[in-house]
Protein backbone atom coordinates (compact mmCIF):
# COMPACT_ATOMS: atom_id res chain seq x y z
CA UNK A 1 0.00 0.00 0.00
CA UNK A 2 1.40 3.38 -1.07
CA UNK A 3 -0.08 6.24 0.93
CA UNK A 4 0.13 9.98 0.42
CA UNK A 5 -1.56 13.04 1.84
CA UNK A 6 0.18 15.37 -0.59
CA UNK A 7 -1.52 16.43 -3.79
CA UNK A 8 -0.01 18.31 -6.69
CA UNK A 9 -2.29 18.50 -9.69
CA UNK A 10 -2.63 20.58 -12.79
CA UNK A 11 -6.09 21.49 -13.94
CA UNK A 12 -6.98 20.72 -17.57
CA UNK A 13 -5.73 23.33 -20.01
CA UNK A 14 -8.16 25.73 -21.69
CA UNK A 15 -6.84 26.20 -25.25
CA UNK A 16 -7.84 29.44 -26.94
CA UNK A 17 -8.85 27.63 -30.09
CA UNK A 18 -11.66 25.54 -28.62
CA UNK A 19 -15.39 24.93 -28.51
CA UNK A 20 -17.81 23.27 -26.11
CA UNK A 21 -16.88 19.87 -27.50
CA UNK A 22 -13.26 20.48 -26.57
CA UNK A 23 -14.07 20.27 -22.88
CA UNK A 24 -16.11 17.10 -22.94
CA UNK A 25 -19.61 15.75 -22.54
CA UNK A 26 -21.04 14.50 -19.26
CA UNK A 27 -24.13 12.31 -19.26
CA UNK A 28 -25.64 12.55 -15.79
CA UNK A 29 -28.35 10.02 -14.93
CA UNK A 30 -29.88 11.40 -11.77
CA UNK A 31 -32.92 12.66 -9.93
CA UNK A 32 -36.40 11.40 -9.18
CA UNK A 33 -39.77 12.82 -8.17
CA UNK A 34 -38.78 13.49 -4.57
CA UNK A 35 -35.12 14.32 -5.21
CA UNK A 36 -34.88 16.80 -8.10
CA UNK A 37 -32.21 18.80 -6.27
CA UNK A 38 -29.67 16.00 -6.61
CA UNK A 39 -30.06 16.09 -10.38
CA UNK A 40 -29.51 19.86 -10.46
CA UNK A 41 -26.50 19.89 -8.12
CA UNK A 42 -24.66 17.02 -9.79
CA UNK A 43 -25.23 18.53 -13.24
CA UNK A 44 -24.45 22.18 -12.61
CA UNK A 45 -21.27 21.39 -10.66
CA UNK A 46 -19.90 19.46 -13.67
CA UNK A 47 -20.40 22.57 -15.79
CA UNK A 48 -19.05 24.90 -13.12
CA UNK A 49 -15.77 23.02 -13.01
CA UNK A 50 -15.35 23.36 -16.74
CA UNK A 51 -16.94 20.64 -18.88
CA UNK A 52 -18.49 21.73 -22.16
CA UNK A 53 -21.82 19.90 -22.02
CA UNK A 54 -23.90 18.27 -19.34
CA UNK A 55 -26.75 16.10 -20.54
CA UNK A 56 -29.20 15.13 -17.81
CA UNK A 57 -31.24 11.96 -18.17
CA UNK A 58 -33.96 12.15 -15.57
CA UNK A 59 -37.58 11.56 -14.70
CA UNK A 60 -40.01 13.84 -16.52
CA UNK A 61 -41.15 15.24 -13.16
CA UNK A 62 -37.63 16.58 -12.54
CA UNK A 63 -37.24 18.48 -15.80
CA UNK A 64 -39.55 21.37 -14.90
CA UNK A 65 -37.87 21.80 -11.53
CA UNK A 66 -34.31 21.80 -12.89
CA UNK A 67 -35.06 23.88 -15.99
CA UNK A 68 -36.62 26.54 -13.75
CA UNK A 69 -33.26 26.92 -11.96
CA UNK A 70 -30.94 26.88 -14.97
CA UNK A 71 -30.94 26.95 -18.76
CA UNK A 72 -27.46 25.42 -19.00
CA UNK A 73 -28.41 21.74 -18.94
CA UNK A 74 -29.59 19.61 -21.88
CA UNK A 75 -32.26 17.02 -21.06
CA UNK A 76 -32.29 13.47 -22.39
CA UNK A 77 -35.23 11.05 -22.33
CA UNK A 78 -34.40 7.67 -20.84
CA UNK A 79 -35.40 5.93 -24.06
CA UNK A 80 -32.70 7.91 -25.92
CA UNK A 81 -29.76 6.73 -23.83
CA UNK A 82 -28.42 4.52 -26.62
CA UNK A 83 -28.11 7.56 -28.86
CA UNK A 84 -25.73 9.36 -26.51
CA UNK A 85 -21.98 9.49 -26.95
CA UNK A 86 -20.63 10.96 -23.69
CA UNK A 87 -17.04 11.21 -22.55
CA UNK A 88 -18.06 10.26 -19.01
CA UNK A 89 -21.21 9.12 -17.22
CA UNK A 90 -22.36 9.79 -13.68
CA UNK A 91 -25.27 7.82 -12.32
CA UNK A 92 -27.15 7.56 -9.05
CA UNK A 93 -27.57 11.00 -7.47
CA UNK A 94 -31.16 11.09 -6.24
CA UNK A 95 -32.10 8.33 -8.69
CA UNK A 96 -34.09 6.35 -6.09
CA UNK A 97 -34.05 2.55 -5.82
CA UNK A 98 -37.39 1.97 -7.55
CA UNK A 99 -37.84 -0.83 -10.07
CA UNK A 100 -37.60 1.75 -12.85
CA UNK A 101 -34.35 3.10 -11.42
CA UNK A 102 -32.90 -0.41 -11.23
CA UNK A 103 -33.89 -1.02 -14.84
CA UNK A 104 -32.20 2.21 -15.94
CA UNK A 105 -29.09 1.37 -13.92
CA UNK A 106 -28.70 -2.08 -15.47
CA UNK A 107 -29.39 -0.67 -18.95
CA UNK A 108 -26.76 2.03 -18.50
CA UNK A 109 -24.06 -0.40 -17.38
CA UNK A 110 -24.91 -2.64 -20.33
CA UNK A 111 -24.81 0.11 -22.97
CA UNK A 112 -21.76 2.02 -21.74
CA UNK A 113 -19.34 -0.77 -20.84
CA UNK A 114 -16.26 1.13 -22.02
CA UNK A 115 -17.21 4.67 -21.02
CA UNK A 116 -15.71 6.11 -17.82
CA UNK A 117 -18.40 6.06 -15.14
CA UNK A 118 -18.95 7.46 -11.65
CA UNK A 119 -21.50 5.65 -9.51
CA UNK A 120 -22.83 7.47 -6.46
CA UNK A 121 -25.69 7.45 -3.95
CA UNK A 122 -28.68 5.36 -5.08
CA UNK A 123 -26.55 3.90 -7.85
CA UNK A 124 -24.37 2.37 -5.14
CA UNK A 125 -27.41 1.13 -3.24
CA UNK A 126 -28.65 -0.58 -6.39
CA UNK A 127 -25.18 -1.96 -7.17
CA UNK A 128 -24.99 -3.54 -3.70
CA UNK A 129 -28.06 -5.67 -4.52
CA UNK A 130 -26.88 -6.94 -7.91
CA UNK A 131 -24.38 -9.36 -9.33
CA UNK A 132 -23.40 -7.47 -12.45
CA UNK A 133 -20.26 -6.77 -14.41
CA UNK A 134 -19.11 -3.24 -13.72
CA UNK A 135 -17.64 -0.90 -16.37
CA UNK A 136 -13.98 -1.10 -17.26
CA UNK A 137 -13.28 2.48 -16.13
CA UNK A 138 -15.15 3.05 -12.89
CA UNK A 139 -15.17 5.36 -9.87
CA UNK A 140 -17.43 4.68 -6.89
CA UNK A 141 -18.07 7.37 -4.27
CA UNK A 142 -19.63 5.79 -1.16
CA UNK A 143 -19.98 7.15 2.34
CA UNK A 144 -19.51 4.57 5.14
CA UNK A 145 -23.13 3.35 5.15
CA UNK A 146 -23.06 2.75 1.39
CA UNK A 147 -19.65 1.11 1.73
CA UNK A 148 -21.04 -1.22 4.40
CA UNK A 149 -23.72 -2.38 1.95
CA UNK A 150 -21.22 -2.85 -0.86
CA UNK A 151 -18.88 -4.91 1.32
CA UNK A 152 -21.57 -6.49 3.49
CA UNK A 153 -19.74 -5.26 6.56
CA UNK A 154 -20.80 -3.40 9.69
CA UNK A 155 -20.69 0.39 9.32
CA UNK A 156 -18.46 0.80 12.38
CA UNK A 157 -15.96 -1.62 10.90
CA UNK A 158 -15.83 0.54 7.77
CA UNK A 159 -15.30 3.71 9.81
CA UNK A 160 -12.62 2.17 12.00
CA UNK A 161 -10.74 0.70 9.02
CA UNK A 162 -11.35 3.41 6.44
CA UNK A 163 -8.21 2.88 4.35
CA UNK A 164 -8.46 -0.90 4.26
CA UNK A 165 -12.15 -0.62 3.42
CA UNK A 166 -11.31 1.58 0.44
CA UNK A 167 -8.76 -0.99 -0.72
CA UNK A 168 -11.31 -3.80 -0.41
CA UNK A 169 -13.88 -1.82 -2.41
CA UNK A 170 -11.39 -1.11 -5.19
CA UNK A 171 -10.42 -4.77 -5.26
CA UNK A 172 -14.01 -6.07 -5.28
CA UNK A 173 -15.27 -3.73 -7.99
CA UNK A 174 -12.00 -3.27 -9.90
CA UNK A 175 -12.35 0.47 -9.60
CA UNK A 176 -11.17 3.71 -8.05
CA UNK A 177 -12.86 4.27 -4.71
CA UNK A 178 -13.63 7.64 -3.17
CA UNK A 179 -14.57 6.68 0.39
CA UNK A 180 -16.01 9.79 1.98
CA UNK A 181 -15.14 10.66 5.58
CA UNK A 182 -13.63 13.59 7.48
CA UNK A 183 -10.43 12.70 5.61
CA UNK A 184 -11.78 11.27 2.37
CA UNK A 185 -9.75 8.39 0.95
CA UNK A 186 -9.13 7.96 -2.77
CA UNK A 187 -7.80 4.51 -3.66
CA UNK A 188 -7.02 2.95 -7.02
CA UNK A 189 -6.78 -0.73 -7.94
CA UNK A 190 -3.02 -0.67 -7.35
CA UNK A 191 -3.67 0.07 -3.65
CA UNK A 192 -2.32 3.60 -3.99
CA UNK A 193 -4.05 5.81 -1.45
CA UNK A 194 -4.51 9.55 -1.27
CA UNK A 195 -5.81 10.89 2.05
CA UNK A 196 -7.48 14.25 1.57
CA UNK A 197 -6.94 16.98 4.15
CA UNK A 198 -9.28 19.71 2.90
CA UNK A 199 -12.88 20.23 4.00
CA UNK A 200 -14.80 20.64 7.24
CA UNK A 201 -18.21 20.03 8.78
CA UNK A 202 -19.88 22.29 6.22
CA UNK A 203 -19.80 19.27 3.90
CA UNK A 204 -21.99 17.30 6.30
CA UNK A 205 -25.11 18.54 4.61
CA UNK A 206 -27.49 17.12 2.00
CA UNK A 207 -26.32 17.72 -1.54
CA UNK A 208 -22.59 17.99 -0.98
CA UNK A 209 -21.96 14.47 -2.26
CA UNK A 210 -23.93 15.21 -5.43
CA UNK A 211 -21.65 18.19 -6.05
CA UNK A 212 -18.54 16.04 -5.62
CA UNK A 213 -19.87 13.59 -8.20
CA UNK A 214 -20.41 16.45 -10.64
CA UNK A 215 -16.94 17.85 -10.01
CA UNK A 216 -15.33 14.47 -10.65
CA UNK A 217 -17.28 13.91 -13.86
CA UNK A 218 -16.55 17.43 -15.07
CA UNK A 219 -12.79 17.03 -14.64
CA UNK A 220 -12.72 13.62 -16.31
CA UNK A 221 -14.77 14.97 -19.23
CA UNK A 222 -11.96 17.48 -19.76
CA UNK A 223 -9.38 14.72 -20.05
CA UNK A 224 -8.02 14.06 -16.57
CA UNK A 225 -7.43 10.39 -15.86
CA UNK A 226 -9.79 8.82 -13.36
CA UNK A 227 -7.46 8.62 -10.36
CA UNK A 228 -6.01 12.11 -10.76
CA UNK A 229 -9.43 13.57 -11.54
CA UNK A 230 -10.97 12.00 -8.46
CA UNK A 231 -8.17 13.27 -6.21
CA UNK A 232 -8.32 16.77 -7.65
CA UNK A 233 -12.10 16.94 -7.30
CA UNK A 234 -12.00 15.76 -3.69
CA UNK A 235 -9.36 18.34 -2.85
CA UNK A 236 -11.20 21.22 -4.57
CA UNK A 237 -14.56 20.15 -3.10
CA UNK A 238 -13.10 20.34 0.40
CA UNK A 239 -11.42 23.63 -0.37
CA UNK A 240 -14.74 25.10 -1.53
CA UNK A 241 -16.22 24.23 1.86
CA UNK A 242 -13.33 25.93 3.65
CA UNK A 243 -13.58 29.08 1.55
CA UNK A 244 -17.35 29.23 1.96
CA UNK A 245 -17.06 28.71 5.73
CA UNK A 246 -14.68 31.63 6.05
CA UNK A 247 -17.56 33.90 5.09
CA UNK A 248 -20.67 31.92 6.03
CA UNK A 249 -19.47 29.74 8.97
CA UNK A 250 -19.51 25.96 8.94
CA UNK A 251 -23.08 26.06 10.25
CA UNK A 252 -24.62 27.99 7.39
CA UNK A 253 -22.95 26.72 4.21
CA UNK A 254 -25.53 25.21 1.87
CA UNK A 255 -24.88 22.95 -1.11
CA UNK A 256 -25.44 25.84 -3.52
CA UNK A 257 -22.75 27.79 -1.68
CA UNK A 258 -20.20 25.05 -2.34
CA UNK A 259 -20.90 25.36 -6.07
CA UNK A 260 -20.53 29.13 -5.88
CA UNK A 261 -17.02 28.75 -4.45
CA UNK A 262 -15.74 26.42 -7.17
CA UNK A 263 -14.34 29.40 -9.13
CA UNK A 264 -12.40 30.65 -6.10
CA UNK A 265 -10.95 27.19 -5.45
CA UNK A 266 -9.93 26.92 -9.11
CA UNK A 267 -8.40 30.41 -9.13
CA UNK A 268 -6.42 29.57 -5.98
CA UNK A 269 -5.03 26.46 -7.64
CA UNK A 270 -4.22 28.24 -10.92
CA UNK A 271 -2.30 30.91 -9.04
CA UNK A 272 0.02 28.19 -7.70
CA UNK A 273 0.74 26.61 -11.09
Amino acid sequence: MKESDKLDFKLPERPKQSNKGTFGKVLNIAGSKYMPGAAYLSSISALKIGCGYCFLATDSSVIDSVSAKTSNIVFVPFDKLKEQNPDVISIGCGLSTSDKAKEIFVKTLSIFKNTPMIIDADGLNILSTLKIKTPKHLIITPHPVEASRLLNEDKDKIINNIENSAIQLSKKYNCITVLKSHNTIVCNDNKEIYKNKTGNSALAKAGSGDILTGMISGLIAQGMNLYEGAKAAVYLHGRCAELASNELTEYSVMADDIINYIPKAIYENLSKQ
